[in-house]
């Protein structure tokens, strides 16, 4: 690898690392204002409750670590029916810390022991690339869609403020300790 190349891969690595953490205060937003009697509200079919889908993207990116970089501490999982939007919070912070450490792995360029990124035991694994935290975002931006939506079904919509605060990308990254925002090393 030139110097150049790795150059841009630590680049790469911190920036997947700062927006992954951009990712998560938005679900720490989410949950902070969510009227409390909307987390176990129940949606109509077999929709899952919003502690459910908070708890499954916890889960899931549980397994992503397990999978992708078992040498990292796994997070333990969340249960669905008994987890407080408190639990959730703290489960996410730590499973995104988690996912941090192996996104920075995976496209730091430093030869961390992520090589592969293994989103599913069914699933082929895919080489450590954009295409990894790509799929992670969407993944995550789908189910915060659900909540905003179901919690507006459910007559718990969340204040315009934070429904729009989500997508001040300058103030979520300064939350999250890179004062430069997106696209300056800080």
């Amino acid at each position: 690898m030139t110097t150049r190349q790795h150059k841009v891969h630590t680049q790469l690595g911190r920036a997947a690392v700062q927006i992954f953490a951009a990712n998560d205060r938005m679900n720490q937003i989410l949950i902070e204002h969510l009227d409390p009697t909307a987390w176990r509200a129940k949606p109509p079919g077999k929709a899952r409750t919003i502690a459910a889908i908070f708890t499954h993207m916890h889960n899931v990116r549980s397994k992503w670590v397990r999978l992708t970089g078992p040498h990292l501490k796994v997070p333990p999982q969340l249960n669905r029916a008994h987890c407080t939007p408190q639990q959730a919070r703290a489960g996410l912070a730590e499973s995104a810390a988690r996912c941090a450490e192996m996104l920075a792995e995976a496209l730091g360029g430093g030869g961390g022991r992520v090589e592969k990124f293994r989103r599913d035991g069914w699933a082929r694994p895919w080489p450590v690339g954009l295409e990894m935290l790509c799929y992670m975002l969407s993944h995550e931006a789908h189910h915060r869609g659900q909540v905003c939506m179901l919690a507006h079904q459910l007559g718990f919509p969340l204040p315009n403020e934070v429904a729009y605060g989500i997508w001040n990308w300058e103030k979520l990254w300064k939350e999250c300790g890179s004062p430069g925002g997106p696209g300056y090393d800080s």
